[in-house]
């Protein structure tokens, strides 16, 4: 009688081992999985947990007060138009204005141009230096959709087959930041979409060799090149045209700082905290 009711408590014991944690969820302690799922995207966008992926705007320091800045030489042909201040240093050579115009201040090997080169130097190791939560990227990215975050490539990028778009999520105050090691291009005529409320100054293209924007095509955010950037004929930068050992080449060009963002859709605007918005000169 006594060993069946131990055989009974036994069998109950085991069952309630098997049972209870289905029942109650992970048993504490137990591993917590972040894989790629966290980041993954019906719409093929990247880098959506936000919260976890999330990216500080790269300090621009005295190189901010520039909508274009060479190491070297500053020319242009054609009507370009730089709306703001230009800069060279340690080169001293602006050709090409008139007919090109600059609605700013020209700096010419002086000591507010060589402020920006410094500053420059430390925001383009910033960007480069980014580890946290990078995607990784590579070849065209024309066609897609990508969301806020660090993207790495470790060879060029080029926007060639369409344009890319680059959503917010409907949070202003998200930042973008790409590394390329090599080149970045952009073929005739493509273009950089904001959406969800993503702001110019939100992003940075740190490129660690040149960038070149082909004719017509537009592009959105602050680029930070090693060497060299050259604009083609009726190309427009939202943005800035930063270089540091090399020269900046405008061909018809504009450089200007408006818009800045993409507008929101009504229901993220009421989700979101009022925030003075921050001058992007």
């Amino acid at each position: 009688m006594n060993r069946t009711i131990v055989a009974t408590v036994a069998v109950l014991a085991a069952l309630a081992v098997m049972i209870l944690p289905a029942a109650l969820g992970a048993i504490p302690g137990g591993p917590v999985s972040l894989g790629a799922a966290s980041n993954a995207s019906p719409t093929g966008s990247a880098n959506t947990n936000s919260a976890f992926c999330h990216q500080n705007a790269v300090p621009l320091g005295a190189a901010g007060n520039f909508r274009v800045l060479a190491g070297t030489t500053v020319t242009n042909t054609g009507a370009s138009v730089v709306h703001g201040n230009l800069g060279v240093s340690p080169g001293s050579a602006v050709t090409g204005f008139p007919p090109g115009k600059v609605t700013g201040a020209i700096h010419k090997a002086d000591t507010a141009a060589a402020h920006g080169q410094l500053a420059l130097t430390t925001a383009y190791n910033n960007a480069m230096g980014r580890t946290h939560c990078p995607t990784s990227i590579a070849g065209n990215v024309g066609g897609r959709t990508l969301g806020p975050g660090l993207y790495k490539s470790t060879s060029s990028l080029m926007i060639s087959s369409g344009d890319l778009t680059l959503t917010a999520h409907g949070h202003s105050g998200a930042v973008f930041i790409f590394q390329v090691t090599t080149k970045f291009t952009t073929s005739a005529g493509r273009k950089v979409i904001l959406a969800g409320g993503a702001q110019a100054q939100n992003i940075f293209w740190a490129v660690g060799s040149s960038a070149t924007l082909g004719t017509t095509s537009v592009v959105y955010g602050t680029i930070l090149a090693h060497k060299s950037i050259s604009l083609a004929t009726g190309s427009v930068l939202h943005g800035r045209a930063l270089a540091h050992i090399g020269a900046v080449t405008l061909g018809a060009a504009h450089v200007k700082n408006s818009p800045l963002a993409a507008p929101m859709p009504t229901a993220a605007k009421a989700a979101l905290p009022m925030i003075a918005a921050r001058p992007f000169p």
